[in-house]
């Protein structure tokens, strides 16, 4: 079902169908098709994709050298609550002709940030009830809320990390009102991204007490929603730096281990970013394996990084062979834990054009069909889980599998060694597992 409101924002464009790779309409998918089962499930229930209210309908292309380039229609209104509205029914119309289910925001993304913090709870309490008739309406769900802590000038030494308790009490207070909006609008789940948890110089920064804090604050958040019958997970989404110089979520493992010290694994999981993981010098692939290893794969934001440029610049994805390696841990990890794949990215600054968001999202989403239909055939019709297998296969029985279950000491590891010939050299194949890849893609 489309939904428009009193106006249509993208005229001219109807439903995204998917017409397959011989299609030249340039408005439809390729390779995504919902309804295609892969591995027993169709590609929507693999992926939840989801559209960032952030990106897709509040950047406009500004970066430090310079203001915005796109200018939105739904932003020509002088009242906040009306160009909130107009926003709403831009994003819903767009959800809906891109046939997506899902969508995510910040609390800021909705409505313009008021003065008072009594102001801004007015505010989302009235785009909420408005957002809450369009999802009535479309069918549209919410994959998670999350609340900008991080842009407000009041954030610039950091939200629950804050020095200043007052300023840790004002992102409480931001927090609680995100929480109750994401549980009024039915969020599946909800997340924290520490955009300023963290610090710019160890000299002035007591980095033992601030984790701390965040640890303390993150019990807060979650005793309070569970209190209001939130069900759904908490997602930590990592992230190096920038813009702090190091940031206390950088990447995965770090987050795990905070979490686990803090007691608080049952509560919350990962939500991985392909660009943060490449800024944390890992690849998308590393950070999905390290999060299932440790059961905690929960979503995924979507997006890719440029290799000329060390920061975060949110490009839609497009690597084939960089999304087919990580839907290969996607596929062999179950899937994702309550989440879904949002696409965190924005079009770049000189794509000016309404038509230009539908382009990316269809690019990005054919991108993922066809790497998840790349790595199911090489799971199933070739050697690569074997061939893995094989350079494990010394500890399948025999004194491999005696070490791997805890039952020998370092004395007979030593007397194992002292009584073997000379370990043979055995080669890890490296080339012939990547031309798997390019084989199958």
């Amino acid at each position: 079902m489309i939904l428009t409101g009193d106006k249509e924002f993208y005229k001219g464009i109807g439903s995204i169908k998917y017409e397959g790779k011989e299609s030249d309409n340039p408005f439809s998918f390729k390779f995504y098709n919902p309804e295609k089962k892969v591995m027993g499930k169709s590609m929507a229930e693999h992926f939840k994709f989801a559209v960032a209210y952030w990106h897709s309908f509040c950047g406009q292309g500004g970066d430090p050298f310079g203001p915005g380039t796109q200018q939105f229609p739904w932003d020509s209104s002088s009242d906040p609550m009306q160009r909130a509205r107009d926003k709403a029914d831009a994003a819903f119309e767009f959800i809906t002709k891109m046939g997506f289910e899902y969508f995510c925001f910040h609390d800021v993304d909705l409505v313009d940030e008021a003065d008072s913090l009594s102001e801004n709870e007015k505010r989302l309490h009235e785009i909420g009830e408005y957002i809450s008739q369009k999802k009535q309406d479309s069918g549209v769900k919410l994959l998670w809320g999350t609340a900008n802590c991080f842009s407000n000038p009041v954030y610039m030494n950091g939200a629950a990390t804050n020095p200043d308790f007052n300023v840790v009490a004002r992102a409480g207070a931001q927090i609680k009102m995100a929480l109750d909006l994401t549980i009024s609008l039915g969020g599946e789940n909800y997340v924290f991204w520490g955009g300023r948890e963290g610090y710019m110089s160890l000299l002035n920064t007591d980095m033992g007490r601030e984790l701390d804090h965040m640890a303390q604050f993150l019990v807060m958040a979650r005793d309070y929603a569970r209190s209001r019958g939130f069900k759904g997970t908490f997602f930590i989404e990592p992230k190096p730096m920038e813009p702090m110089k190091h940031q206390y979520d950088f990447d995965a493992a770090t987050a795990i281990g905070f979490l686990r010290e803090y007691g608080l694994e049952k509560d919350f999981k990962l939500n991985i970013e392909v660009n943060h993981a490449t800024l944390a010098q890992h690849s998308f692939e590393h950070e999905l394996t390290v999060a299932a290893n440790a059961g905690m794969l929960g979503s995924i934001d979507a997006n890719r990084g440029d290799n000329q440029n060390g920061w975060d610049t949110d490009q839609f994805p497009v690597n084939i062979y960089e999304v087919t390696e990580a839907m290969l841990v996607f596929l062999q990890a179950g899937g994702l834990k309550g989440g879904g794949i949002n696409f965190d990215a924005k079009i770049r600054r000189n794509s000016i054009d309404l038509e230009d968001i539908f382009h990316a999202h269809i690019g990005g989403a054919d991108t993922f069909a066809r790497a998840l239909l790349t790595a199911e055939k090489i799971l199933t019709s070739s050697k690569f889980t074997s061939l893995r297998n094989e350079r494990y296969a010394s500890f399948d029985n025999g004194q491999g599998q005696e070490f791997e279950n805890g039952s020998l000491t370092l004395e007979d590891l030593s007397d194992i060694a002292l009584k073997s010939k000379k370990p043979n050299r055995i080669s890890g194949k490296q080339e012939f597992f990547e031309n798997i890849i390019n084989q199958f893609i």
